[in-house]
């Protein structure tokens, strides 16, 4: 085996010294000879292959516990490690997602501008002074379950779903909405005033469902502040916006599912079918003691702009493409709910399903 000085090392690694006499610390990358007189660090070549995946690992921002557990995979289980590097820039992508929203909001808030211009008060559904929403919600039993306990609300400022399960399911949907709407019955204030109240209203809900032992719900919902909408979303309920002919997916699924999807151990078409598609990893369940963190963020607003939130009962029996065609399609906000609710029913109605659908309009 050839024998590379520490200096040669890092000139074909693309590591510098430094960082290989940290690694050697660390347990990561050591010398395969270390001279007893000299202390010089010898490397062998065939230890290239694992230092430049080290050296790529932490150009994409990989923590160095990770980089050195993708690493022990590479050498046992390269498909292993692929999926794990797979399912951190997954996470890295959705947080980069968040800062972004975050940062536009900050930008926005801290410019001078911002700081001279009172929020306006509005009692209607005008959400500037050229700007204004058209909506409608539907919900339906389906065709097998008994109950429904899907809660769809489209008011003023707020568009909501939920999806609730268990014996009290119904309950469950309707309290996190009604929780959701105590927000909408106050004025319009600045988005990141109303992102905490979101949160805050999830808290609320999630107190209102204590004692409904077994019982829980989804919740996805959108709230004009007065500048943007503002998002807030649990579980598999979904929240998508048609702009431009382009139809952009708002909300990632907290399911177990959507986890494998993200690690690469599962294909979004063998997804569709999982037996563990239905189990969820984050929702209202009452449990005060783990209450679960949503995922809130701002979405700026056009005119001409469509948003659709359904309940699992549409996206999980109708394809993506007939879903996006339909809601694309309706020249009418009513028109796109009912037909949305037709085709779920058209694909069995085996759940129940729930819609709203909201259009950005001009005066």
């Amino acid at each position: 085996m050839g024998l590379l000085t520490i200096g040669a090392f890092a000139r074909a690694s693309r590591l510098s010294a430094k960082a290989l006499r940290r690694y050697d610390d660390l347990g990561l990358l050591r010398p395969v000879h270390v001279d007893p007189y000299t202390g010089y660090q010898y490397y062998g070549e065939t230890q290239l292959e694992r230092a430049r995946l080290v050296a790529w690992l932490r150009r994409i921002g990989m923590p160095l516990t990770r980089v050195r557990s993708v690493c022990d995979l590479y050498e046992c289980d390269a498909g292993a490690a692929a999926r794990d590097i797979r399912a951190y820039w997954a996470a890295v992508e959705t947080e980069t997602a968040a800062r972004r929203d975050l940062a536009a909001f900050l930008i926005d808030h801290v410019s001078p501008a911002a700081a001279t211009t009172a929020p306006v008060a509005r009692r209607d559904t005008t959400m500037t002074t050229t700007l204004g929403l058209r909506c409608a919600a539907l919900s339906d039993r389906g065709l097998v379950r008994e109950v429904n306990q899907d809660a769809v609300y489209a008011g003023d400022r707020l568009l909501a779903v939920a999806d609730g399960y268990g014996a009290h399911g119904a309950r469950a949907g309707a309290a996190a909405v009604e929780a959701l709407k105590r927000i909408e019955a106050g004025p319009p204030s600045r988005a990141g005033d109303v992102l905490n109240a979101l949160e805050d209203a999830v808290e609320r809900a999630n107190d209102a469902l204590d004692g409904l032992d077994g019982s829980g719900t989804t919740l996805t919902a959108l709230l004009w502040t007065g500048e943007r909408m503002a998002l807030v979303h649990l579980g598999d309920t979904r929240a998508y916006l048609l702009r431009d002919g382009e139809v952009h997916r708002l909300t990632r699924d907290h399911t177990v599912v959507q986890s494998m999807i993200d690690d690469g151990s599962l294909s979004p078409e063998e997804a569709a079918g999982h037996p563990r598609r239905p189990l969820l990893l984050k929702a209202l369940d009452g449990d005060r003691t783990a209450v679960p963190r949503p995922d809130v963020r701002l979405q700026d607003v056009r005119a001409g702009d469509r948003y659709l939130l359904c309940t699992d009962g549409l996206s999980a029996v109708v394809p993506d493409a007939a879903v996006r065609r339909v809601a694309a399609g309706a020249a009418e906000a009513g028109e796109a709910v009912s037909a949305l609710v037709g085709l779920a029913l058209g694909a069995g109605g085996p759940d129940n399903v729930g819609c709203v659908v909201a259009d950005v309009v001009r005066g």
